[in-house]
């Protein structure tokens, strides 16, 4: 069996999360392949830029996988990351994305088309945004 390993970042900025559209119809977080000897992080920081042109900050401690099968004898494992954004300039790969927009987290939750990606914002908001916002 074939296997294939993507990165990206779920960007979290106070209470909003970043989506996008891929050109295929369906919205997640931007993510993409590995690259060479790049690291699980490196991937993840290079892809968000590509696909929204947005500077990350990955918090340390947050690592989230999902497994499934693209297509037949394929597994496919795909890694997310709690970022933070360093920069606001959004602009879309054209050739991949469609739309970026920052959605609140309910309605990101029912923005993705993915159960996998529901599942890992559910958590994220229970393990990280929650605690955030008991800090301040």
């Amino acid at each position: 069996m074939e296997k294939e390993k993507s990165c990206g970042c779920v960007i979290i900025d106070k209470n909003l999360v970043l989506l996008v559209k891929h050109n295929a119809g369906h919205w997640d977080f931007p993510k993409g392949h590995v690259e060479y000897n790049e690291t699980e992080e490196q991937t993840a920081i290079r892809e968000v830029k590509e696909e929204t042109n947005i500077d990350v900050e990955i918090i340390p401690g947050y690592r989230y996988s999902i497994h499934y099968s693209p297509k037949e004898n394929v597994l496919k494992e795909v890694i997310f990351f709690i970022a933070k954004k360093k920069s606001d300039k959004i602009m879309a790969q054209e050739s991949e994305i469609s739309e970026v927009k920052w959605l609140n987290i309910d309605e990101a939750v029912n923005q993705i088309t993915y159960n996998d990606s529901k599942e890992i914002l559910k958590k994220i908001q229970k393990e990280y945004i929650q605690k955030q916002s008991a800090n301040n």
